[in-house]
């Protein structure tokens, strides 16, 4: 009988273990390249704001076959447990905490305006009512409360609303002020009214262009010299408190960060001496006035932000290449705090604002294989403490992703990202796109990055270059694009093509080329130099520069601050319009029609050129879309355009 016993016992181990494998088999086989519809429902978290009492407030996006993206508002204890979805009213969009935690403060909609609001929160469910509300005339753009938690300092327009505003606009710079109020929402009052520039928050649940003192008595301001009837770029730093503003220094150059130091005896911003005009090194400046001081010259990445908190930490998000750390920034030297392997911290960390708290913080992480989510400290690491978008990702097939390096023929050393189809078989050659990043002063990050793995999914190996101009390489890499963004960066862009077919990765009659806005320039530009690439994809791209400069909603003299007027063959030279003869390559051309950032014009005016010249060109554009579309049939649209473009010019 134990013989019998043993042989059955074998027979079923024998039967589990075919079972189990026909199973892996079968899941295996049951999953999927990357889509566009994954990316549509793909949930992500992102750390918000932290409790008095160590409580994590999270925020979870998502989108859809149709409609703007889907927001819900979570928290979630330190250690990962009881993770709650909040019941918030419509139209209210919380930033943080009150002081004593029971409370969430944020914008709520009130007649088609953001307005500063208090909602109670009991048992995951905020009050129907808020118990405070402060209507300014233009709503407000950020709030910030005092380490003390007694006031709140909002950003907002101090001005009445145009009584013609749906009749007609008057182009006039916009501003921005400081209105402190009480916690209670009594005692409201314009701060400093000589600030009318006050910068626009840059941080999602704070309020980038502010920082209160440690004694919450004053404020720490940013104010940029408007965009309309300036070709130059200034910043003021300001100290602002009730009884005025005291003036610290001006920043001929562009300032972003910004944190009080050293007891509040200096004050830490992000600024450049560089014509780009992008923040990326940290400088410092007594909090009483005086010169301001880079006190990293030598920095070997790019800094992309600065904040510090209650517990007197200063905290600086360093790029280095394609990868993205916090440091901890103390004594005027940087040193590494928080890494996330295989990916990247996205944004400072964040916690309690109030003194004597929870010195709980949280940071958002991210990495090729998974969607971003919300971690926190552990020891000398981070641990994950959400997972959102794991389940679905389970079910989808996600080929290799590598930074790889390569020197171009100029003897540039280079970096980029090579994301692999599914399936992909070392030494088989495959259709190849390269996609050249937006900016162009920024980076691609080691993250899930839905474009590549979208068109990965198609097929494709794609190579995503770090080219001169990108952060994460140094000051001078930066500055390199400056009047050059036509030759070096398009030399460099081509490079990673050079270098994909070098590798055997792409095959050399089966090359295609995409990107958006400063992509999408890119992308326009190379077809006028050269005839390699068998389909192209441009987005929302730069085509003719003069008129762009002048009809950004953003100062865009970074790219090169001579007058269009005085020298324009200067911008000529890199305008792919004025070469649209040489363009042999078929191209899809892509643009939302309520785009500000890279005007309409210039899709429709590259379209017309090449249109009357006999290529192969088309025009897509998307109602109502702002640079890039926020409606997600819009966005599933564009990638239909991109999948059957290159199904039919690349196959």
């Amino acid at each position: 009988m134990r013989r019998n016993w043993m042989v059955s016992g074998a027979l079923a181990v024998v039967f589990l273990a075919a079972a189990a494998m026909a199973a892996a088999q079968s899941g295996a086989a049951a999953k999927h390249p990357f889509t566009a519809k994954d990316w549509a429902t793909l949930r992500s978290a992102g750390a918000t704001a932290v409790s008095p009492d160590g409580t994590i407030l999270y925020v979870v996006t998502f989108g859809g076959e149709t409609g703007p993206t889907h927001r819900e508002w979570w928290t979630i204890q330190p250690d990962g447990s009881h993770a709650t979805k909040l019941d918030l009213p419509e139209g209210f969009s919380p930033m943080g905490f009150t002081r004593d935690g029971h409370s969430l403060y944020g914008s709520w909609d009130v007649n088609h305006l953001g307005q500063f609001a208090i909602f109670p929160l009991k048992d995951g469910k905020a009050a129907p009512v808020p118990t405070t509300v402060v209507l300014l005339p233009r709503g407000i753009d950020s709030a910030l409360p005092t380490p003390q938690g007694n006031q709140f300092a909002i950003v907002a327009d101090p001005r009445p609303p145009d009584p013609l505003d749906d009749v007609r606009h008057v182009w006039e710079p916009d501003q921005s002020g400081i209105y402190v109020v009480k916690a209670d929402g009594t005692g409201g009052a314009w701060w400093c009214s000589s600030l009318k520039y006050v910068s626009a928050s840059v941080l999602g649940g704070g309020a980038g262009a502010l920082a209160w003192s440690a004694d919450g008595q004053s404020l720490a301001v940013l104010s940029d010299l408007p965009r309309i009837g300036h070709h130059n770029v200034t910043t003021d730093i300001d100290v602002c408190s009730a009884s005025g503003a005291t003036h610290i220094v001006t920043i001929p150059n562009t300032v972003s960060g910004l944190a009080w130091i050293d007891g509040g005896q200096k004050i830490a911003f992000l600024s450049t001496k560089s014509a780009v005009l992008t923040p990326e090194h940290i400088w410092t400046v007594p909090a009483t006035g005086g010169n301001a001081e880079d006190v990293t010259p030598t920095l070997d990445g790019t800094a992309m932000d600065v904040s510090s908190d209650v517990q007197g930490n200063t905290w600086a998000l360093i790029d280095h290449g394609v990868r993205t750390e916090v440091d901890e920034f103390h004594d005027g030297a940087l040193k590494r705090d928080y890494q996330w392997p295989d990916g990247v911290v996205e944004g400072v960390p964040i916690g309690s604002p109030y003194a004597g708290t929870s010195t709980q913080i949280a940071l958002t992480v991210g990495d090729p294989t998974h969607a971003r989510n919300v971690a926190v400290p552990d020891g000398d690491h981070l641990r994950r403490i959400t997972s959102e978008g794991d389940a679905q990702l389970a079910s989808v097939d996600l080929g290799r992703v590598r930074d790889v390096h390569w020197t171009s023929k100029e003897g540039i050393a280079l970096e980029g990202i090579a994301t692999f189809p599914a399936g992909y078989v070392e030494g088989q050659k495959y259709k190849f796109l390269v996609l050249p990043h937006g900016g162009p002063e920024a980076n691609d990050e080691f993250v899930l990055d839905p474009v590549s793995r979208i068109v990965a999914g198609l097929g494709y190996v794609v190579l995503q270059p770090e080219y001169r101009g990108s952060t994460g390489y140094g000051a001078d890499f930066l500055a390199a694009i400056y009047q050059h963004f036509g030759d070096r960066a398009y030399e460099d862009v081509d490079s990673a093509t050079d270098y994909a077919i070098a590798q055997g990765w792409a095959d050399p009659n089966r090359l295609a080329i995409f990107g958006w806005s400063a992509g999408g320039f890119m992308t326009s530009w190379t077809l006028t130099q050269t005839s390699r690439y068998k389909a192209a994809v441009e987005g929302a791209g730069i085509t003719d520069w003069s008129p762009f400069l002048w009809t950004s909603d953003i100062q865009q003299i970074d790219y090169d601050a001579r007058w269009t007027d005085e020298e324009p063959e200067a911008f000529r030279k890199f305008s792919a319009v004025y070469f649209a003869k040489n363009v042999a390559t078929p191209l899809l051309i892509l643009h939302g029609e309520s785009d500000h950032r890279v005007p309409t014009f210039q899709g429709i005016e590259y379209f017309q050129i090449l249109a009357a010249r006999g290529k192969t060109v088309r025009l897509v554009t998307y109602p109502g879309s702002p640079h890039f579309p926020t409606l997600w049939q819009q966005r599933l649209n564009v990638f239909q355009e991109i999948s059957d473009w290159l199904a039919k010019y690349n196959p």
